[in-house]
């Protein structure tokens, strides 16, 4: 786990459970965060990909103008129906679904983001190899 297990412990420490914020800094270095952040094996994630800037920002405006600027989450049922109309990866015609998938699997900057994405949160637009992304991360697990 090496160099992905520090992503977790930059104060980036949102709970999701009841537990105490102060308890999951100090376990992130010993590999097992309280939030999962960063620490899982597993990320459930759905996502929109697009060729050009231009294209992922309108499609991240939907999000914004329904629910991110509220301080809404977006439900996933709604991602999935920007995804399917924005999307240019094969997953969009399921609703940007890509389903469980372990560590190491995806590229980069991808992964970082999936990773370190609190489970209903949705990632503002970033750049990766094959273009541009927005996540929303759905679940987590190890």
């Amino acid at each position: 786990m090496g160099k992905d297990a520090k992503g977790g412990g930059k104060g980036k420490a949102k709970q999701t459970g009841g537990s105490e914020e102060g308890g999951a800094k100090g376990k992130a270095k010993g590999g097992k965060a309280a939030d999962g952040l960063g620490t899982c094996t597993y990320v459930k994630a759905r996502h929109i990909l697009c060729e050009k800037q231009g294209k992922i920002n309108e499609a991240y405006k939907k999000l914004q103008d329904g629910w991110l600027s509220n301080g809404d989450k977006v439900p996933p049922a709604e991602f999935a129906k920007i995804a399917a109309e924005y999307s240019e990866c094969p997953s969009g015609k399921k609703g940007g679904d890509l389903g469980w998938f372990p560590r190491g699997k995806m590229a980069g900057p991808f992964q970082e983001v999936a990773f370190n994405t609190v489970v209903g949160a949705t990632s503002p637009p970033f750049k990766s190899t094959h273009g541009y992304h927005i996540i929303l991360a759905e679940g987590r697990k190890n």
